[in-house]
């Protein structure tokens, strides 16, 4: 072995130093308000893809702890076609930390009264071309965001091509997350099952990869966590995750060629400056806290709205699901309508092909509903070329003048709110055909609601007229999916923690009679999901018999239950197993249990967010499935509500102020 002279050892110490120097310079902190979470960014050496052990190149790593606990770690990149921000970088500057502390008002999800609260830092780096990138990151008590932004200014457009973007989960972690949709007719729509805790890296089952959101929970389920984007704008794309995840790292990537029927780039395009959405990690103790956080929202701007006294959260009758003929028939729509004022319910909603109705009008429809005090909502298809579903009214959304012309039409009608149907994509040119709907429907005070639709990104912060969107496998699957009937009561518990969890859900809840194929869930799971779900509007699935011919009990309770919450819990629960949220209407709170498992379980409820005594009424499973037993009672703050769940089964309870 040939001896290193003793200079050489000098000049390998000197350089070992000046390394750990440069990694300490380069590594930055940021910290939650509370200083329980925090984001770590460096630079860190890594060996060059192929290369030897000596070839090695400077990359952006992160790391999120919680507690001091390492709760995920972050692969850091961009690339554009004109640059490259992933290897060689170099730290230029770090600005001073800065505090984001904002109250906003939401007029529909999980609490009315919401804190954007959290610490910011903006990094700079550059390439070796000496191009500059920003990594804009903060850490909030109930997790971290991120996201990058050229801060140089062109009027010329530039494509990213690729994020490295990627989440490493720890050894041991479990996964809750759905496979994203090939693209074809109907789909994507985010609308496949969950995987139930599968171990983390296991591939998604084909080349689509994994939808957002992604739950996990480390191996001892002490730390919990959440991976999605926020504030997504018309100048992105919507984002998923690839398929392979080796080594437990999932990495951001971006639509397929075939979704909107093949029209629209892939890679996003825009002028610069320029910023991506935000890469959004909830992090907590207990997936409850998951359930809770408002983070989403938090990291949208503010609303574009002024006057919001015409926006009003509901629900409302639905006639399709019953019978797919309904909205092409006055008649039969005119008793959902009569049904929806019975039930003292605020809307009924008009499905597709009212525009070929028979036995009267949709002015006819208009009149009667005028005179029942119940306000319509109508149903539009999207497209456009992004998509070729047939149903009507088709072609009136997707050309601005157009829609401009039916919004004033629609004003001028009293309608109250649209559906708007079959998007297919992700693509950086049906995102942006989202935003145009909702500023548009916004000047002429229509509300909106979203179906075949992308994943909720925290949009209705800024445009709070947008009630509800879909991206879930609903209960309209009672209709053509055989497996829904036994997928249902466990992914009924899922979609809590993960869909709903980042936005509102249309899933047109409380079906308690039997479709095309059956369902095993009990009537008092079903009465418990207006609950369970968060939906800004809520649709009704079943026919009028099925609401008029209940008991006493469970029809008052549709009767009032609210769908706008001053403030959401999540007391008790675990995906795939069970949940139980509670939210507050006023002085009132609303419990609501599901049981996904087909054993019995009984739950004790802590009602630790009481602030005094309370009246309880209590609608649990009855004898069977199909039937309900009640109670009423009085409870304290300190005591546990000890409710029993059938296989499948459910609960509500309404907690009053005692009197």
């Amino acid at each position: 072995m040939p001896k290193i002279a003793k200079p050489a050892l000098v000049m390998v110490a000197v350089v070992f130093m000046l390394a750990q120097a440069l990694s300490a310079a380069s590594s930055r902190e940021v910290s939650s308000p509370d200083g329980r979470t925090t984001l770590t960014v460096k630079l860190a050496a890594a060996r060059r893809q192929g290369g030897s052990a000596r070839d090695r190149q400077t990359r952006l790593r992160g790391t999120v702890a919680y507690d001091g606990e390492p709760v995920l770690s972050l692969a850091l990149g961009i690339s554009r076609k004109d640059q490259a921000f992933v290897s060689d970088l170099s730290f230029v500057e770090a600005g001073a930390a800065e505090t984001i502390d904002e109250t906003y008002t939401m007029l529909r999800g999980k609490r009315r009264i919401c804190r954007n609260h959290a610490t910011q830092r903006t990094l700079v780096f550059s390439n070796a071309q000496a191009a500059k990138v920003e990594l804009i990151v903060r850490a909030y008590n109930d997790g971290v965001a991120f996201r990058y932004r050229f801060p140089d200014r062109s009027d010329e457009k530039h494509t990213i091509m690729n994020e490295a973007t990627g989440f490493r989960l720890p050894p041991g972690a479990k996964v809750w997350a759905h496979p994203y949709d090939k693209a074809a007719e109907y789909t994507p729509a985010y609308e496949t099952y969950y995987v139930n805790g599968v171990p983390a890296g296991t591939a998604s089952r084909d080349e689509q990869g994994w939808a957002l959101p992604l739950l996990f929970c480390n191996e001892n389920r002490s730390r919990w966590g959440l991976i999605t984007e926020a504030a997504l704008d018309g100048g992105y794309c919507g984002c998923r995750l690839k398929q392979e995840a080796p080594d437990g790292l999932y990495r951001i990537r971006f639509p397929s060629a075939g979704e909107g029927n093949g029209t629209g780039a892939v890679k996003p395009s825009s002028t610069l400056p320029w910023a991506t959405p935000w890469r959004v990690v909830m992090v907590g103790d207990t997936p409850g806290d998951i359930v809770e956080s408002t983070l989403v929202t938090d990291l949208n701007p503010p609303s574009i709205v002024d006057d919001t006294s015409w926006i009003k959260p509901g629900r409302a009758s639905w006639s399709w699901l019953f019978d797919h003929d309904s909205s092409q028939d006055c008649d039969k729509l005119k008793r959902f309508v009569d049904l929806a004022a019975q039930m003292g319910w605020e809307y009924s909603l008009v499905d597709a092909n009212w525009t070929i109705m028979k036995n009267g009008t949709i002015h006819d429809l208009i009149a009667h509903a005028n005179s029942k005090g119940v306000g319509l909502l109508l149903w539009y298809n999207s497209g456009g070329p992004h998509n070729y579903v047939s149903e009507m009214p088709r072609g009136l959304m997707y050309f601005q003048k157009i829609r401009r012309k039916e919004f004033k039409r629609l004003r001028d009608w009293g309608i109250k709110g649209v559906k708007v149907d079959f998007f297919q994509s992700d693509k950086q040119n049906v995102i942006r055909l989202y935003h145009d709907i909702l500023r548009d429907a916004a000047d002429f005070q229509i509300m909106v609601n979203f179906h075949g639709c992308t994943l909720p990104r925290g949009w209705s912060r800024t445009y709070p007229h947008l009630m509800s969107m879909e991206a879930a496998r609903g209960e309209e699957c009672y209709s053509f999916d055989r497996r829904f009937t036994q997928e249902a009561p466990v992914y009924n518990t899922i979609i809590p923690f993960t869909r709903n969890a980042v936005g509102p859900m249309d899933y047109t809840p409380v079906m308690f009679e039997h479709n095309v194929y059956p369902h095993l869930t009990t009537y008092a799971h079903e009465l418990a999901l207006p609950v369970v779900f968060e939906s800004g509007w809520l649709h009704f699935a079943d026919g009028v018999e099925a609401y008029l011919d209940l008991p006493h009990a469970p029809r008052e309770f549709l009767q009032e239950v609210p769908v706008a919450w001053d403030e959401t819990r999540c007391p008790a629960g675990e995906p795939g197993q069970y949940i139980v949220l509670a939210r507050r209407s006023g002085t009132t709170w609303y419990l609501g249990g599901i049981n996904g498992r087909d054993s019995k379980r009984i739950v004790n409820v802590p009602l630790s967010f009481l602030t005094g005594g309370a009246a309880v009424t209590l609608i649990e499973d009855g004898a069977s499935a199909r039937t309900f037993a009640g109670s009423r009672g009085t409870v304290r703050a300190q005591d546990d509500l000890t409710v029993h769940m059938q296989p499948y089964g459910g609960f509500v309870a309404v907690l009053s102020p005692a009197k």
